[in-house]
C-alpha cells in the first residue's frame, strides 16, 4: 500500500484541518483515502502514537483528531486530557475496534471529553465507514452545527411550577455522553424521579454506557428490555437497536415498550418516539432534555410533548459540541430553557431540596 507524504503543510485554504492518530499503517492510509475526496477537509498530520501526536499539536494547529485507543505505549484514554490540553479546541473522534475493550475503552473516552466514535474501517465496509466518517467530520467542521438562534428564556420549571417532574427523558448524540455526565453528577441519592435516555451510540456500547452512567450518577443504570417497569431512583438507557416507548400500567405505574424500524428522522434508537411517549403517559408532568448532538432528532417528539403541557429544556449553544439537536428544538420556539448540562443538573437538585 503505497504510504502518505505527512505532514502537510497546512495553507490557508486548507479547510478544516485533521491529524490521524494510529499505530497502524493500514488504518492510517484507509482513512486518509476516505477523507482526500471530501474538498473541506485536509489530513496535515498521520502519526503512530500519542507522543508523536503532542509534537505535532506542539507546532501545528488542527480542528478534528481521529485518535486511535489500543496504541503502544500510552494509550488514547490515558493520553486524552493532554491532546484536548495540547489540540487547543480541537475535536476528538474516537476510532477504536468494535470488540468488547474497544467498546468499554471508547465509552470512558466519549465521557470524559472526545466528541464521537467510529469503528475502525474494514475493507469490505469502506464505503459504510466512509460515509459514516464524512456526516461526523461534517457536523464537527462548523462550530457549534447551526447558526445561532434566539435564546429561551432562563425560568423555574414552568410546567412543574419549579417542583420535580414524574418522569426525566434525555435525548443527545455528539457529546451526549460527556454531557450525561455533567448533568446527571450534581443529581442527589434522593431524587427518585426515574430518567429515561436516548444517546445515539452504538448497540454492542450500550452495556458500557449504562455502567459509565451508573458511576457518573451513583445510581442503577440499565439497558432497556421490553415490558420493564421503570422504577424509581433508576436510570434506563435505550438499546442501540431500538426506540424506547412506554405504556401506562393500571396502578400508576409505566412500562417500557420497545419498538423497532426507522423512525422519520432516520435514527435508531430516535429521541422523537420517547418524547411522544411521554407527552401519552405523563403530559405535563414531563420533562424532556435536548443535549448536544447534530440532525434534527428529538424536534417532533418536542414538539408533542410541549403540546401535551410538558416542559422541555435545551443544552446551551456554547457548552453544545454540536448546536444542531438543541438548536432545531429553540429555533422551533419549544425550549423553556436554554442551559448548559451542569446547570440543569443543578436546577434539578434544588427542586430535590425544595
Amino acid at each position: 500500500m503505497a504510504s502518505f507524504p505527512y505532514p502537510r503543510p497546512a495553507m490557508p485554504d486548507a479547510g478544516t484541518r485533521i491529524l490521524i492518530v494510529d499505530d497502524s499503517a493500514v488504518a492510517r492510509a484507509l482513512i486518509a483515502r476516505q477523507i482526500e475526496p471530501l474538498a473541506r477537509f485536509a489530513v496535515v498530520g498521520a502519526v503512530t502514537h500519542v507522543d508523536a501526536a503532542l509534537a505535532f499539536l506542539a507546532e501545528h494547529d488542527v480542528d478534528i483528531i481521529l485518535l486511535d485507543v489500543a496504541m503502544p505505549g500510552i494509550d488514547g484514554i490515558t493520553a486524552l486530557p493532554r491532546l484536548l490540553a495540547a489540540g487547543r479546541g480541537a475535536r476528538i473522534i474516537i476510532v477504536s475496534s468494535s470488540t468488547p475493550d474497544g467498546g468499554a475503552a471508547t465509552v470512558q473516552a466519549l465521557a470524559h471529553g472526545a466528541a464521537d466514535t467510529l469503528v475502525k474501517p474494514q475493507p469490505k465496509g469502506l464505503s459504510e465507514f466512509g460515509e459514516a466518517l464524512r456526516q461526523k467530520l461534517d457536523a464537527l467542521a462548523v462550530p457549534n452545527g447551526v447558526t445561532t438562534l434566539a435564546r429561551a428564556p432562563v425560568a423555574p420549571l414552568p410546567a412543574t411550577r419549579g417542583a420535580l417532574p414524574d418522569i426525566i427523558g434525555i435525548g443527545a448524540s455528539t457529546g451526549g455522553i460527556h454531557a450525561l455526565a455533567k448533568l446527571l453528577a450534581p443529581l442527589p441519592a434522593t431524587m427518585t424521579v426515574p430518567i429515561v435516555v436516548t444517546q445515539h451510540l452504538p448497540a454492542s456500547f450500550m452495556s458500557y454506557f449504562a455502567a459509565q452512567l451508573a458511576a457518573v450518577a451513583r445510581r442503577p443504570c440499565d439497558v432497556a428490555q421490553d415490558r420493564q417497569r421503570l422504577r424509581p431512583g433508576r436510570i434506563v438507557v435505550a438499546p442501540g437497536d431500538a426506540h424506547m416507548t412506554f405504556a401506562a400500567l393500571p396502578d400508576g405505574g409505566a412500562a417500557i415498550r420497545l419498538q423497532y424500524g426507522r423512525a422519520r428522522s432516520g435514527c435508531l434508537p430516535s429521541v422523537d418516539p420517547m418524547f411522544a411517549a411521554m407527552a401519552r403517559v405523563w403530559g405535563r408532568r414531563a420533562l424532556g432534555i435536548v443535549l448536544t448532538g447534530m440532525g434534527r432528532d428529538g424536534l417532533e417528539g418536542a414538539e408533542t410533548l410541549k403540546a401535551a403541557g410538558g416542559t422541555i429544556i435545551a443544552q446551551d449553544e456554547a457548552s453544545s459540541v454540536v448546536w444542531g439537536m438543541p438548536g432545531v428544538v429553540v429555533g422551533h420556539d419549544l425550549a423553556d430553557m436554554v442551559l448548559p448540562p451542569e446547570a440543569i443538573g443543578a436546577m434539578l437538585a434544588q427542586a430535590v431540596q425544595r
